[in-house]
């Protein structure tokens, strides 16, 4: 039953001249038929270098938003429109303007986990993996970051400016305890902790490596270790099994599940498909503004590096 669905998916992809996008939190099912899976940006970025009509994103509703901000030529679908992001609901654009007045004129740093209408009064984005480096990339010594206060924590502690941040979280993160790490690295002591920086701070205290979800994969591949402890929505156990069939990955935590996350199925794609439903499209002036939030950030050289592959491909596509 489930590879009929998925032949008759490929075909419509095929029909629709669709891409078919998936994040590393989705469903085994859903990942497994997907033309790409990773983070949300990596994916919107690589859905626009392609000549694809059509972008079906298997994620949350900010997500699609993101794939319309880079890909406004694209018609954006999301199998399902109630797949939302508690995080991103915890701050809107007139929040934002409420807590500026109160703080003074500054940059604000909004995590891509947030709805286009606060990029698009985002001063610069950032994601897991690069907001260290976003936020030492700006002149300025003091500044907002937002959503998530686990991430700003994080950052804060990496660098020497003073960082205001908003009191938003992602409730699966925030939700993992140090009791469940403690018992989680008795159970497997061979094993490394991998935690992502959504997670309070004690836990990042206790992680062998801090990591992005993209980030995890590439830890476990390169690493000589062969067990790993997960600090992520367990979603990403899947392809990290998957990438690295010999080695061993355990939870953290039983608890670590996206409901929303985990509403999409390969039922949902097909219909999606189908009906061409639903799609997501940001008000042009928002999308313009959110637009140059995101492309700020990628063309924010890290310290010392130089440009990843995700940022040439972006600023090479838009570079009008």
């Amino acid at each position: 039953m489930r590879e009929a669905i998925a032949a008759e998916i490929r075909a419509l992809l095929a029909e629709r001249n669709a891409i078919l996008l998936a994040h590393n939190y989705q469903r085994p099912e859903v990942q497994d038929i997907a033309d790409l899976t990773g983070d949300s940006l990596e994916l919107s970025i690589k859905a626009a270098k392609t000549d694809a009509d059509v972008i079906l994103f298997c994620g949350v509703h900010f997500m699609a938003e993101t794939a319309n901000i880079v890909s406004p030529d694209k018609t954006v679908l999301i199998p399902r429109m109630d797949a939302g992001c508690p995080m991103a609901d915890m701050i809107t654009p007139e929040a934002l303007n409420a807590r500026l007045a109160q703080l003074g004129e500054m940059p604000v740093v909004t995590y891509v986990n947030s709805p286009a209408s606060v990029k698009a009064q985002s001063t610069i984005c950032c994601t897991s993996a690069n907001a260290v480096a976003v936020v030492n990339s700006l002149p300025e010594q003091e500044l907002l970051m937002t959503p998530d206060r686990n991430l700003c924590q994080y950052v804060a502690s990496k660098t020497s400016k003073k960082i205001h941040y908003w009191d938003g979280y992602c409730p699966i993160h925030d939700r993992l305890t140090a009791q469940d790490v403690l018992a989680a690295k008795a159970a497997h002591p061979e094993a490394l902790f991998m935690a992502h920086p959504e997670c309070r701070p004690e836990i990042l205290a206790l992680a062998d490596a801090v990591l992005s979800t993209s980030g995890m994969l590439n830890f476990a591949k390169h690493s000589e270790n062969q067990s790993f402890i997960v600090g992520t929505e367990d979603g990403l156990i899947h392809p990290l099994q998957k990438s690295n069939p010999n080695k061993s990955f355990y939870k953290a935590s039983e608890s670590m599940i996206c409901e929303d996350m985990k509403r999409t199925t390969i039922g949902d794609v097909l219909r999606a498909l189908k009906t061409m439903t639903y799609e997501v499209k940001v008000p042009e002036t928002v999308r313009k503004s959110a637009y140059m939030a995101v492309r700020r950030m990628l063309e924010a050289r890290p310290m010392g590096g130089s440009r990843n592959r995700a940022q040439k491909i972006f600023i090479s596509t838009y570079s009008s």
